[in-house]
């Protein structure tokens, strides 16, 4: 017969720490602690199986439940001494919810169980308190009410200020047994009055409707959301735990409270927390009293602590910190009551903390030998340390919220709105702190956004234009923020009936998307110490290179301070946003002859061997792969009559020519269009200028340092062998001429993207004249599913929360499509080259899900924006250190 029912407390003890996916967090941990010897009030755990059960059989349980939590409620009421039901002697019983991982709040509870009007009146003689069982009474029907019977929270508040009002009384606490009584008529009443039958008097009936409440809340729309948020499969379900009452409010020998074996927020290693006297433990949670502090340590003036008020029950606490953070080697937050100066542990659990607290309680615990270097590696959560390489928003300070975005480039930023980019850098200059607000960015307002503080735009996606380069940059971004209007003419952007105008202040939130009216205060990052000791132990067990996706030196700087081991990327169509060379650029882009694009080239030849020098001299012995240009044309074309007549000046022709060749070059699909090698195909000299860049500028370097750089050359788009084949010849042929005009040679490889399917597909072929391949997956993933990345946001939230797709293809690598094709290139290509070097450069090399499939397909290495480094580092470690395998279970 399946086993559904594990008994915990009093010596029975059918459950262990391991089992958490059957009994839950708070079942195992409760039957851990008991087994340790920690003063746990005896209970059971029905297990999360029934959960699945319950769904999967029309709400209905097993056959064996009933006998089964029968006799698990009778070896509690063994161990306690009183009956379930019992008039005179009668056992109380909280059920709550538990999931295998901690979901705070998301689920419900009742507390009190078994009270009606005949028990009632036993707690009251047991006790010898009628004012804590009418106390009790009422807090068990207003917890049912709520929970079980659906009957909003407030109707009962209202029932309680009435007959305070009546009192005369202010405090909660000043009511006495008669008050408390009035109160409990007075739910009654309404109780039968909303739903049409008495309040349940029959205590086992109260028992199975609480725990299919518990059973219900897990489907519940808040704890929906909160999994979807958190990757928590639904069919894990929930266990649920009935355990004895233990009363933190019998008097003021009782307590109940919430602590912490290290400071949550900062790591430090002190007991923190807070109770509170005569109590329950929704008091202190619900912040209906305030609480007092744990330690004199921590008290303020007017504040009485645990440790002065129950100096034997605390002294106890603290040995109990020790014995618990010992045997589960992690912070834990503790739930605890004190009934009659005697102390009890209701709940143990790992303790949910800030990304700094988990970097310092990881490396602390390394350094005293609770655990080992690697398990400290493995404890921190690689996306959190977004939150430590930028500025971040101070979480004490108050903040008015103006609407919500996609969270598209992390950090904070605060300064005045400017809606132009040439505003933007104009009052940069002049040292003022701004936020470009566009409806969309394009590369025109690259200088505005590297002048900016923030950006903020209403449109695009996690890889939109706007949060590709603000990563890039390192600027904090909040894309795609559909619910805010911009009015460029009257310069405001409004949502939710709130007015921002030009030159007013907002503060934006890159890592949550949202977006504050007014300046909130900042926490610079701190890089040394923990961060600096945890980054040195991940580098010691990662398999996986990190390099940077970098075009400028401030990115290849920036990268080499957060360890890049090179650059895997380096865009150089974004090295052609600069206002000094998009008139040459367009120059070239709209001249009709190989003349003209020549003249156009030979003004760009100085900017890029100048760009490629000092990239080599940041990354001095650094593999440094840099890809040709690649431009959507529709990027560079020539907007608007004055931009049109600059290029028709240059290239000595009318505007209207320019106009007619506009519309020519002008794409349905720019995506898909005349870009990549196709353009170098069509355009040979294009390619050419730019080889003949590298290879000057690698050539300079190597005489000025005497060791020179070994360039990667990346072809972009390759499609078929022979693309390949031609634009490698064209870079072979520069290569040798510079080799003979300077009198020193080289090394250098000539590789390509994998971005298409059929390049996938092909890898074999392609890797015979390749050297290596690097895999653009931010193509690649708009080519196999078909869609547009900038457009796709506007309706990819909604397949990710219908459950269609796990998560954003362009966020996390899609394993079953885009990465069999990833798989597909690596076996084919290193059939023909067994050593042929591997590597991802698209936004997904930042991404510690995605890292973990790179380990497993046996890349060689990532690349990502220069401030994605380290969480790139530390995925890679963890990746290494779980073999690569999916470690979500």
């Amino acid at each position: 017969m399946t086993k559904w029912v594990y008994s915990f407390g009093a010596g029975q003890n059918d459950g262990k720490a391991e089992m958490r996916n059957l009994l839950g967090g708070k079942g195992a941990n409760l039957a851990e602690m008991a087994s340790i010897g920690l003063p746990v009030p005896p209970g059971f755990t029905i297990t999360t199986e029934v959960c699945t059960y319950y769904y999967d059989h029309g709400k209905s349980y097993p056959p064996e439940l009933e006998a089964q939590v029968a006799e698990a409620l009778a070896r509690v009421e063994k161990a306690v001494g009183n009956r379930f039901g019992d008039h005179r002697k009668p056992l109380l019983v909280s059920v709550r919810s538990g999931a295998r991982v901690s979901m705070p709040g998301m689920m419900d509870t009742v507390l009190n169980l078994g009270l009606n009007d005949q028990t009632v009146e036993g707690l009251a003689a047991g006790s010898g308190d009628a004012r804590f069982a009418w106390d009790s009474y009422r807090r068990f029907i207003q917890m049912f009410g709520s929970v079980v019977l659906g009957i909003d929270h407030h109707r009962f508040e209202e029932i309680i200020e009435h007959v305070k009002l009546d009192a005369g009384l202010i405090e909660d606490t000043q009511l006495s047994a008669q008050d408390w009584h009035r109160v409990v008529a007075g739910y009654k009443d309404m109780v039968l009055e909303v739903k049409g039958e008495p309040f349940p008097q029959d205590p086992k009936a109260q028992l199975w409707a609480a725990i299919g409440a518990v059973f219900g809340s897990w489907m519940n729309p808040r704890a929906n959301t909160y999994r979807r948020l958190h990757d928590i499969p639904a069919d894990w379900g929930t266990a649920v735990n009935v355990q004895a009452m233990v009363f933190g409010n019998m008097g003021e020998d009782c307590a109940t409270g919430v602590c912490f074996t290290r400071d949550p927020s900062t790591g430090e290693n002190i007991f923190y927390g807070e109770y509170l006297i005569n109590a329950q433990g929704e008091d202190v949670v619900a912040g209906i009293r305030t609480p007092q502090p744990m330690s004199k340590a921590r008290a303020k003036p007017g504040e009485r602590s645990m440790e002065e008020a129950m100096p034997n029950a605390y002294r106890e606490l603290v040995e109990v910190r020790a014995k618990l953070e010992k045997h589960y080697a992690d912070m834990q937050a503790i739930e605890f009551t004190v009934q009659q100066n005697k102390l009890y542990m209701l709940q143990t659990r790992n303790g949910k903390r800030t990304a700094a607290a988990s970097l310092k309680i990881a490396v602390d615990m390394a350094q005293e030998g609770l655990i080992s270097e690697t398990e400290a590696v493995k404890r921190v959560n690689p996306s959190a340390l977004d939150q430590l390489l930028h500025p971040t928003l101070d979480p004490k300070a108050p903040r008015k919220l103006l609407a919500k975005g996609l969270p598209a480039s992390p950090g904070a930023a605060c300064g005045t709105v400017v809606f132009s980019a040439d505003e933007a850098e104009a009052r940069a200059q002049k040292g003022e702190s701004v936020i470009l607000v566009r409806i969309e960015t394009s590369p025109e307002d690259i200088h505005g956004m590297h002048a900016a503080k923030g950006i903020l735009t209403t449109r695009g996606g996690m890889t939109s234009h706007a949060a590709v380069v603000a990563r890039g940059m390192g600027r904090p971004c909040v894309a795609g923020a559909g619910g805010v209007t911009v009015d460029y003419h009257s310069q405001v952007l409004s949502a939710g009936g709130q007015h921002v105008r030009a030159g007013e202040t907002i503060t934006l939130d890159g890592a949550t998307g949202e977006i504050f009216i007014g300046a909130v205060p900042m926490v610079e990052p701190q890089l040394s110490g923990d961060f600096a000791t945890l980054m040195g132990w991940a580098d010691k067990v990662r398999r996986l290179r990190v390099r940077a996706n970098a075009e400028t030196p401030l990115d290849a700087d920036t990268a080499r301070k957060f360890g890049a081991e090179g650059i895997g990327l380096c865009r150089t169509e974004h090295m052609f946003f600069d206002p000094d060379r998009i008139g040459a650029v367009r120059q070239m882009i709209m001249s009709e002859t190989e003349r003209g694009r020549r003249e156009a080239l030979a003004k760009l030849l100085p900017f890029q061997r100048k760009d490629f020098s000092e990239l080599f001299r940041i990354m001095a012995g650094l593999p440094v792969t840099i890809r040709l240009l690649d431009p959507p044309l529709h990027e560079f074309l020539p907007h608007g009559e004055a931009e049109i007549a600059e290029v028709a000046a240059a290239l000595g022709t009318d505007p209207e020519a320019m106009h007619r060749r506009a519309e020519e070059l002008s794409e349905a699909n720019p995506m898909l269009g005349h870009r990549g090698c196709r353009l170098g195909i069509s355009y040979p000299e294009i390619y050419e200028m730019q080889a003949r860049a590298i290879f000057e500028a690698a050539v300079a370097i190597g005489k000025e340092t005497g060791k020179a750089p070994v360039p990667e050359i990346m072809i972009p788009l390759v499609a078929t062998r022979r693309e390949l084949e031609i634009t490698k010849a064209q870079v072979d042929k520069v290569a040798q001429e510079v080799f003979a005009e300077s009198g020193y040679h080289v090394e250098y490889y000539v590789g390509t993207m994998i971005e298409l399917p059929r390049a996938a597909l092909t890898a074999d072929k392609i890797a015979e004249v390749g050297d290596f391949f690097s895999f653009g997956t931010n193509d690649l993933t708009q080519t196999t599913f078909g869609l547009s990345r900038d457009d796709a946001g506007k309706f990819l939230p909604l397949y990710v929360e219908k459950g269609i797709m796990p998560k954003d293809p362009f966020v996390s690598i899609d394993p079953e499509g885009v990465g069999a094709l990833v798989k597909i290139a690596t076996e084919k290509g290193r059939s023909v080259k067994p050593d042929l070097k591997l590597g991802i450069c698209g936004e997904h090399g930042g991404d510690p899900a995605s890292i973990m499939f790179c380990e497993e397909a046996g890349l060689d290495y990532v690349s990502c924006s220069p401030y994605r480094v380290p969480v790139a580092r530390l995925a890679a470690a963890q990746a290494a250190l779980s073999g690569g395998a999916d470690r979500t279970a």
